[in-house]
């Protein structure tokens, strides 16, 4: 072997390497060659265990790091174990945390996106399709997200289906829009959500999600909007009697990154994770709607009266509200407004 030329050596050496690949798997020597350095992503929620968002992060993670051959890694934390939805956002914009999902209304509390409250407005949206193919269609991409990233340090990946809100009540059984009349209803602290709830007619209270339970327990508030399988996932139904399906806001999350860490992958990682995002939309989406059509026999079963108010009524008096109080809606993009408005008919 004393004489074998840099030639041999470089076939023995390649023959060796190419004899250990075999061995961990088989990995094609292209996927070997790759150049694309290794990324550990942290994806932050509140969403609870169990909750289909949850089960999309983990879709999420398991799905990117088979696109992205193993070079992209997610590390998930739900439960608001690692950031509480009042630091989450705040933990993306600084790096802190790669991926959360991120609501219209928390959009709009920034400068230069107050606009994006009036996605947050109730009977904004006709229906999931017109959500859905609106947000991830065309005017998503176009006119929506790129507006997002120019103003904040994220880029937007997406729309997730949230659900329907309804409103859960201790005590109040609600028909009519009339019945809403000083309810106290526990809101998200943003100006969004509180405007919500006045244009529903109630009193908004703003609460952290994580002290709601207690809230409905002790009667601090009388009730709360969220959709259907967030109520049943939470269990709210063990401290409340009535539950009426208003579908006043057809929700939506939207998973972000991190604008810095967004520049550090490479074109093909980005490919994963966008390829993996979709994926795991579908996971949440179809499992979302699902529940949706089963949770109305589990809260019956729990106890819970559920009411079906008139929805031309609810959204006749939510409407009037916002156009009576033009202090609330004159950030609002009309253009952009009468745009997504058309899509949906």
């Amino acid at each position: 072997m004393k004489r074998t030329g840099a030639r041999t050596v470089a076939l023995i050496t390649c023959l060796a390497v190419l004899g250990v690949i075999a061995l961990v798997g088989g990995t094609s020597c292209s996927k070997a060659a790759s150049k694309d350095q290794s990324v550990s992503l942290i994806f932050t929620s509140v969403s609870v265990t169990g909750d289909s968002h949850t089960t999309a992060m983990t879709a999420f993670a398991d799905k990117v790091a088979e696109l992205s051959n193993g070079t992209v890694t997610c590390k998930v934390y739900s439960d608001g174990t690692l950031f509480s939805s009042e630091n989450e956002f705040d933990a993306i914009l600084s790096g802190e945390a790669d991926l959360a999902y991120i609501s219209f209304p928390t959009l709009a509390t920034q400068k230069g996106l107050e606009w994006a409250s009036m996605i947050g407005s109730g009977y904004f949206w006709s229906s999931y399709e017109h959500m859905t193919k609106t947000l991830n269609g065309d005017i998503g991409k176009k006119d929506i997200f790129p507006k997002v990233e120019a103003n904040l340090n994220i880029v937007p990946l997406g729309a997730f289906y949230l659900g329907a809100r309804v409103v859960n009540t201790r005590d109040r059984k609600i028909d009519t829009y009339a019945d809403m009349k000083g309810l106290l209803l526990r809101m998200p602290n943003s100006a969004t959500w509180l405007n919500l709830g006045h244009a529903l007619g109630a009193n908004p209270t703003p609460l952290s999600f994580s002290e709601l339970y207690t809230a409905l327990q002790t009667g601090t508030v009388d009730g709360q909007d969220n959709p259907l399988p967030t109520d049943v996932k939470a269990k709210f139904y063990e401290v409340t009697k009535y539950v009426a399906i208003t579908n006043h806001v057809i929700d939506s999350i939207i998973p972000c990154m991190n604008k810095d860490t967004w520049a550090k992958l490479s074109d093909s990682q980005k490919k994963a994770v966008t390829g993996a995002i979709e994926y795991a939309r579908g996971v949440n989406d179809t499992a979302r709607i699902k529940e949706e059509a089963s949770d109305v026999a589990i809260l019956k079963e729990a106890g819970l009266t559920v009411t079906t108010p008139d929805l031309k009524e609810f959204k006749k008096n939510v409407l009037a509200y916002y156009t009576a109080h033009p202090e609330q809606t004159s950030a609002w993009d009309m253009d952009l407004y009468n745009k997504i408005q058309a899509a949906g008919k």
